[in-house]
Protein backbone atom coordinates (compact mmCIF):
# COMPACT_ATOMS: atom_id res chain seq x y z
CA UNK A 1 0.00 0.00 0.00
CA UNK A 2 2.90 2.72 1.30
CA UNK A 3 4.58 1.52 -2.27
CA UNK A 4 1.38 1.99 -4.29
CA UNK A 5 0.90 5.45 -2.63
CA UNK A 6 4.31 6.44 -3.16
CA UNK A 7 3.99 5.59 -7.34
CA UNK A 8 0.83 7.84 -7.57
CA UNK A 9 2.64 10.67 -6.08
CA UNK A 10 5.73 10.64 -8.21
CA UNK A 11 3.47 10.15 -11.03
CA UNK A 12 1.66 12.99 -10.01
CA UNK A 13 4.69 14.78 -9.79
CA UNK A 14 5.94 13.66 -13.22
CA UNK A 15 3.10 15.34 -14.58
CA UNK A 16 3.50 18.30 -12.91
CA UNK A 17 7.19 18.36 -14.43
CA UNK A 18 6.07 17.41 -17.70
CA UNK A 19 3.24 20.30 -17.83
CA UNK A 20 5.35 22.67 -16.46
CA UNK A 21 8.10 21.25 -19.45
CA UNK A 22 4.74 22.51 -22.07
CA UNK A 23 4.53 25.73 -20.76
CA UNK A 24 7.59 27.24 -19.60
CA UNK A 25 9.10 30.05 -21.53
CA UNK A 26 13.14 29.20 -21.84
CA UNK A 27 15.36 30.77 -23.15
CA UNK A 28 17.34 29.18 -26.26
CA UNK A 29 20.58 28.36 -24.11
CA UNK A 30 18.26 26.84 -21.56
CA UNK A 31 16.14 24.78 -23.54
CA UNK A 32 19.29 23.39 -25.58
CA UNK A 33 20.36 22.59 -22.17
CA UNK A 34 18.03 20.61 -20.64
CA UNK A 35 17.67 18.80 -23.78
CA UNK A 36 21.54 17.94 -24.16
CA UNK A 37 21.58 17.42 -20.53
CA UNK A 38 18.54 15.38 -19.71
CA UNK A 39 19.75 12.02 -21.65
CA UNK A 40 23.40 12.80 -20.79
CA UNK A 41 22.61 13.07 -16.73
CA UNK A 42 20.74 9.24 -17.94
CA UNK A 43 23.77 7.57 -17.57
CA UNK A 44 25.49 8.48 -14.39
CA UNK A 45 21.84 8.10 -12.90
CA UNK A 46 21.80 4.67 -14.93
CA UNK A 47 25.04 3.32 -13.59
CA UNK A 48 24.41 4.49 -9.75
CA UNK A 49 21.25 2.58 -10.18
CA UNK A 50 23.27 -0.43 -10.92
CA UNK A 51 25.23 -0.13 -8.24
CA UNK A 52 22.51 0.10 -5.45
CA UNK A 53 20.36 -2.66 -6.93
CA UNK A 54 23.61 -4.75 -7.32
CA UNK A 55 24.20 -4.29 -3.35
CA UNK A 56 20.31 -3.95 -2.12
CA UNK A 57 19.20 -6.75 -4.57
CA UNK A 58 15.79 -7.60 -1.77
CA UNK A 59 14.85 -4.14 -2.50
CA UNK A 60 14.65 -4.45 -6.24
CA UNK A 61 11.04 -3.00 -6.49
CA UNK A 62 11.61 0.28 -4.85
CA UNK A 63 14.94 0.70 -6.30
CA UNK A 64 13.28 0.43 -9.55
CA UNK A 65 10.54 2.77 -9.12
CA UNK A 66 12.38 5.24 -8.61
CA UNK A 67 15.38 4.56 -10.79
CA UNK A 68 12.50 4.52 -13.54
CA UNK A 69 10.63 7.64 -12.33
CA UNK A 70 13.98 9.64 -12.37
CA UNK A 71 15.40 8.15 -16.01
CA UNK A 72 11.22 9.26 -16.83
CA UNK A 73 11.92 12.84 -15.62
CA UNK A 74 15.62 12.92 -17.64
CA UNK A 75 14.33 11.80 -21.03
CA UNK A 76 10.53 13.18 -21.04
CA UNK A 77 11.19 16.81 -20.30
CA UNK A 78 13.89 16.82 -23.13
CA UNK A 79 10.97 15.55 -25.40
CA UNK A 80 8.25 17.60 -24.12
CA UNK A 81 10.89 20.50 -24.66
CA UNK A 82 11.97 18.94 -28.36
CA UNK A 83 8.20 18.45 -29.22
CA UNK A 84 7.01 21.58 -28.36
CA UNK A 85 9.93 23.97 -29.88
CA UNK A 86 10.69 21.91 -32.51
CA UNK A 87 9.62 24.70 -34.95
CA UNK A 88 12.12 26.59 -33.56
CA UNK A 89 14.40 23.66 -35.86
CA UNK A 90 13.41 24.83 -39.18
CA UNK A 91 16.50 25.88 -40.67
CA UNK A 92 17.56 22.06 -41.35
CA UNK A 93 14.90 20.82 -43.36
CA UNK A 94 14.39 17.19 -44.63
CA UNK A 95 13.42 16.39 -48.06
CA UNK A 96 10.78 14.24 -47.18
CA UNK A 97 7.42 14.97 -47.43
CA UNK A 98 5.49 15.81 -44.26
CA UNK A 99 2.55 13.60 -45.10
CA UNK A 100 4.78 10.17 -45.31
CA UNK A 101 6.03 11.23 -41.76
CA UNK A 102 2.29 11.41 -40.62
CA UNK A 103 1.81 8.12 -41.89
CA UNK A 104 5.16 6.76 -40.23
CA UNK A 105 3.76 8.36 -37.36
CA UNK A 106 0.63 6.65 -37.38
CA UNK A 107 2.30 3.38 -37.67
CA UNK A 108 4.39 3.63 -34.78
CA UNK A 109 2.31 4.82 -32.92
CA UNK A 110 0.51 2.07 -33.39
CA UNK A 111 3.14 0.03 -32.97
CA UNK A 112 3.49 1.44 -29.31
CA UNK A 113 -0.21 0.69 -28.43
CA UNK A 114 0.65 -3.27 -29.41
CA UNK A 115 3.34 -3.73 -27.60
CA UNK A 116 1.61 -1.90 -24.04
CA UNK A 117 -1.33 -3.93 -24.68
CA UNK A 118 1.25 -6.84 -25.07
CA UNK A 119 3.14 -6.10 -22.03
CA UNK A 120 0.35 -5.75 -20.27
CA UNK A 121 -1.08 -8.74 -21.09
CA UNK A 122 1.31 -11.18 -21.40
CA UNK A 123 3.41 -9.70 -18.73
CA UNK A 124 0.99 -8.56 -16.12
CA UNK A 125 2.68 -5.26 -15.91
CA UNK A 126 2.08 -1.27 -17.00
CA UNK A 127 5.48 0.68 -17.74
CA UNK A 128 6.44 3.15 -15.37
CA UNK A 129 3.85 2.58 -13.02
CA UNK A 130 3.69 -1.38 -12.16
CA UNK A 131 6.26 -3.62 -12.71
CA UNK A 132 5.62 -6.96 -14.54
CA UNK A 133 4.42 -9.62 -12.95
CA UNK A 134 5.33 -12.34 -15.34
CA UNK A 135 8.03 -12.14 -17.84
CA UNK A 136 6.86 -11.09 -21.35
CA UNK A 137 8.23 -13.82 -24.00
CA UNK A 138 5.19 -14.02 -26.12
CA UNK A 139 3.84 -12.35 -29.35
CA UNK A 140 6.24 -9.08 -30.14
CA UNK A 141 8.74 -10.24 -27.63
CA UNK A 142 8.82 -13.11 -29.32
CA UNK A 143 10.87 -11.60 -32.30
CA UNK A 144 12.74 -8.98 -29.90
CA UNK A 145 13.36 -8.42 -26.26
CA UNK A 146 12.68 -4.46 -26.50
CA UNK A 147 9.92 -4.28 -29.08
CA UNK A 148 8.47 -1.13 -26.77
CA UNK A 149 12.07 0.58 -26.85
CA UNK A 150 11.77 -0.17 -30.99
CA UNK A 151 8.39 1.22 -31.32
CA UNK A 152 9.04 4.11 -29.30
CA UNK A 153 12.73 5.24 -31.13
CA UNK A 154 10.95 4.44 -34.69
CA UNK A 155 7.73 6.95 -33.16
CA UNK A 156 10.14 9.78 -32.35
CA UNK A 157 11.82 9.44 -35.81
CA UNK A 158 8.62 9.46 -37.73
CA UNK A 159 7.71 12.38 -35.49
CA UNK A 160 11.28 14.32 -37.12
CA UNK A 161 9.90 13.20 -40.69
CA UNK A 162 7.03 14.71 -40.09
CA UNK A 163 8.38 17.73 -38.73
CA UNK A 164 11.21 18.12 -41.61
CA UNK A 165 13.46 18.86 -39.04
CA UNK A 166 17.15 16.87 -39.21
CA UNK A 167 17.93 18.61 -36.01
CA UNK A 168 15.27 16.52 -34.39
CA UNK A 169 15.97 13.30 -35.51
CA UNK A 170 19.86 13.83 -35.18
CA UNK A 171 18.86 14.59 -31.33
CA UNK A 172 17.39 10.97 -31.40
CA UNK A 173 19.99 9.46 -32.81
CA UNK A 174 23.01 11.15 -30.95
CA UNK A 175 21.33 11.99 -27.53
CA UNK A 176 17.89 10.39 -26.95
CA UNK A 177 18.34 6.79 -28.03
CA UNK A 178 22.27 6.03 -26.59
CA UNK A 179 20.69 7.02 -23.65
CA UNK A 180 17.11 4.83 -23.62
CA UNK A 181 19.35 1.90 -25.18
CA UNK A 182 21.95 2.14 -21.78
CA UNK A 183 19.42 2.00 -19.27
CA UNK A 184 17.83 -0.97 -20.76
CA UNK A 185 21.28 -2.75 -21.08
CA UNK A 186 23.12 -1.75 -17.72
CA UNK A 187 19.89 -1.20 -15.35
CA UNK A 188 16.97 -2.88 -17.09
CA UNK A 189 18.78 -6.15 -17.78
CA UNK A 190 19.94 -6.37 -14.32
CA UNK A 191 16.87 -6.17 -13.19
CA UNK A 192 14.91 -8.47 -14.67
CA UNK A 193 17.58 -11.36 -14.20
CA UNK A 194 17.40 -10.56 -10.50
CA UNK A 195 13.35 -11.21 -10.35
CA UNK A 196 12.70 -13.67 -13.05
CA UNK A 197 16.25 -15.42 -12.98
CA UNK A 198 17.22 -18.28 -14.82
CA UNK A 199 13.90 -18.47 -17.38
CA UNK A 200 15.32 -14.74 -18.05
CA UNK A 201 18.75 -15.66 -18.90
CA UNK A 202 17.21 -18.41 -21.38
CA UNK A 203 14.83 -16.13 -22.82
CA UNK A 204 17.97 -13.18 -23.29
CA UNK A 205 19.92 -16.26 -24.42
CA UNK A 206 17.37 -16.69 -27.53
CA UNK A 207 15.73 -13.32 -27.79
CA UNK A 208 17.66 -10.55 -29.70
CA UNK A 209 18.08 -7.45 -27.73
CA UNK A 210 16.31 -4.87 -30.42
CA UNK A 211 16.09 -5.72 -33.63
CA UNK A 212 13.96 -8.29 -34.67
CA UNK A 213 13.93 -12.10 -35.56
CA UNK A 214 12.53 -14.83 -35.99
CA UNK A 215 11.13 -16.40 -33.07
CA UNK A 216 13.19 -19.98 -33.05
CA UNK A 217 11.50 -22.99 -33.13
Amino acid sequence: MIEFLVRVTLLGFICFVFWWASVASLSIVMNLSVMAGGPLVVFPVTWLGRRILDRNQTAVSWITMFVHFAVGVLVGVPIVRAFVTHQDWSDRLLPVPSEIGSVFVIVTGAACFLTVANLALKGLGAPGIVLSRKLAVDWLYAWTRNPMVLAALAWFLSLGIWFQSLLFVLWVLVLFAPALLFFVKVYEERELEIRFGTSYLEYKSRTPMLLPRRPRA
